[in-house]
């Protein structure tokens, strides 16, 4: 297995002379994310102080009083606009920032393995290609990961990262179905696991340094975090075919 130094610098020498492309691009993933979340988010923040009003109202009433507040239309209101920012929030997650997400990481994998700095329109190409099949394996992704964490938050993050292989192959083999493609990324990761969390610990002293610049860090941090992850994709895959694993 690599070393993360090894990792870092295949990603530093494929971004050599494309951290302008990769910062653009960045922006504009954070813009679309922003403008995906954001009216939801309010939304939702604006139903959670009412909802906390009215609950610190409630703590000083009877229980009779505290069933009719509990009626109140504002209260309700709050409720369902709480209920439906959520749904929408979600939905635009999964319908948009999953596969989004997906083409992000695929398009810094192609930069490192065939040098293509085309990543705007990469990123768009495999985010929206095979799209419906794309969207199910991400969301079942998800749906095992929390289910994981519902025993407890351990064995979530465990499953995090078991799966966390099956953006790249979700791409790279869309003969496989979703679940297979989850499957495959739990082989790749036996026994790598420790290591992927490894290499993203090595970069907590730049994610602490892009907190102290206001977030502005983040544009040059999340493409060299990503195509570090490619490069530690492409090293797990070669070692499971080396054990026989791909045909």
């Amino acid at each position: 297995m690599k070393t993360n130094a090894q990792f870092k610098n295949e990603a530093l020498a494929a971004l050599r002379g494309n951290w302008g492309k990769a910062v653009v691009v960045t922006l504009l993933y954070f813009l679309v994310l922003s403008a995906a979340v954001g009216p939801t988010s309010y939304l939702m923040a604006k139903a959670q102080a009412i909802q906390q009003e009215q609950l610190s109202y409630m703590s000083g009433n009877s229980l009779r009083q505290l069933a009719s507040i509990m009626q109140d239309p504002e209260w309700l209101e709050a409720q369902t606009r709480m209920q439906q920012s959520s749904s929408i929030s979600f939905l635009v997650q999964v319908l948009l920032m999953f596969p989004l997400m997906l083409g992000f990481l695929n398009a810094y994998r192609r930069l490192l393995v065939a040098e293509d700095n085309d990543l705007f329109s990469n990123t768009l190409h495999f985010a929206f290609s095979n799209y419906w099949h794309k969207v199910w394996g991400m969301l079942l992704s998800y749906i095992l990961t929390c289910l994981w964490s519902l025993l407890l938050l351990i064995p979530g993050i465990i499953k995090l990262f078991s799966y966390s292989m099956t953006p790249f192959i979700l791409e790279e083999y869309p003969e496989l179905t979703a679940s297979e493609a989850i499957h495959r990324s739990r082989m790749m990761m036996r026994g790598h696991k420790f290591d992927l969390f490894w290499l993203y610990l090595g970069f907590l002293g730049w994610f602490i340094l892009s907190c102290l610049t206001a977030g502005i860090g983040f544009l040059w941090l999340v493409p060299y975090v990503d195509t570090s992850v490619a490069a530690f994709y492409e090293e797990v895959k070669a070692d499971y075919a080396l054990n026989g694993g791909l045909d």
